[in-house]
């Protein structure tokens, strides 16, 4: 199974991913880390990527949020209207849970606290404990809340010795919520890895064929309005 996987919710990134018997090979992968230009960036990076590694898909799994209302629904609508041409299915996976999944691959062994820049000096958080070696299980969140209001909410976390707190948000705010690598990691987690978002939808279709519930919903996750809508709101 092929599958194309977009993410938006920060910069842009594809990738190409080749998955048989659980194992994945990534076949390509291109990323932008400007979070502006996300309309006018994704398609011609999916097409690079199909024109050089092929063009056969199956499935297209796509990043749902939290994030920016712009970007999040330029890269929704890029997974959708690929798919639809296709005619293939295309499946959805929270953001936040693809990087709770990669701080785990980076060897966090207890519960990870993720959280993204949110502007407004806030933050976008979840908080997660493993799911086998492909997938994540939401323990709290998503929400959308000021680094120290999340920083007291969840201070289990941070006082434990296996706590990791990882993601952008974490960088940008460290003194109100300071960030914690798992042991011998290097990276904070700051981007989504479009490989492991195909990691996880393929590991949720596994599970749903075999009978479990699972999320695969490719409903955006806004948790506010759109900032341009706030600031006509404020001058009436």
């Amino acid at each position: 199974m092929r599958i194309l996987s977009i993410d938006s919710s920060g910069g842009s990134t594809v990738a190409l991913v080749e998955v048989l018997d659980g194992s994945a090979t990534v076949l390509g992968c291109s990323a932008s880390e400007n979070p502006r230009q996300h309309a006018e960036s994704l398609t011609p990076m999916i097409g690079a990527l199909l024109e050089s590694r092929g063009s056969e898909v199956d499935v297209v799994a796509a990043g749902t949020g939290p994030g920016p209302f712009t970007g999040l629904r330029a890269g929704l609508m890029t997974a959708r209207v690929f798919a639809r041409g296709r005619g293939i299915p295309v499946y959805g996976v929270c953001s936040l849970d693809v990087l709770a999944r990669q701080a785990f691959d980076a060897g966090a062994t207890g519960e990870v606290l993720v959280a993204t820049d949110a502007r407004r000096r806030e933050v976008y958080w979840a908080r997660y404990r493993a799911a086998g070696k492909q997938d994540v299980t939401a323990l709290a969140g998503p929400g959308v809340g000021a680094p120290a209001e999340v920083t007291a909410d969840q201070a289990g976390v941070l006082a434990s010795e296996d706590g990791a707190v990882v993601g952008a948000g974490a960088a940008l705010y460290s003194d109100l919520l300071p960030p914690r690598l798992p042991e011998g990691a290097t990276d904070l987690v700051h981007a989504v890895d479009a490989a492991v978002l195909a990691r996880i939808v393929a590991g949720r279709l596994r599970a749903q064929a075999e009978g479990a519930a699972v999320d695969l919903s490719l409903e955006p996750r806004y948790l506010r309005r759109p900032d341009a809508v706030a600031a006509r709101s404020a001058t009436v």
